[in-house]
């Protein structure tokens, strides 16, 4: 099977989204995440990070998406798959795994 590495990147903040209120924090999601994708998918293509919107780190496509995220208004935490946006405020499952799904990620043996 042919795999490709795969970084999912979460932008969020310590505060929750204004419109997201009863959610989870931006970092319990980044947290959920990395165990609900590790439970399915094997993990040796996979990497994570965090950016946090309020200061990110001194990266240039960063400092973009975070400027992007506030002039737009965009709902966080916002959930990239290899620089692709695929779930806004509160993520679904089921969408990051369509999107790790079509980098052909193996899936752990039951």
């Amino acid at each position: 099977m042919n795999t490709e590495s795969v970084k999912i990147t979460v932008y969020g903040a310590k505060q929750v989204c204004a419109s997201c209120v009863g959610a989870p924090g931006s970092k319990d999601t980044y947290e959920w995440l990395q165990a609900a994708i590790g439970r399915k998918y094997l993990e040796d293509q996979i990497s994570y990070e965090y950016i946090d919107i309020e200061t990110p780190p001194d990266v240039e496509k960063h400092q973009q998406f975070v400027e992007k995220i506030i002039e737009e208004d965009l709902f966080y935490p916002i959930v990239m798959v290899n620089d692709e946006l695929v779930a806004e405020g509160i993520p679904r499952l089921k969408t990051i795994y369509n999107a790790l799904d079509q980098y052909n990620i193996a899936l752990k043996s039951s």
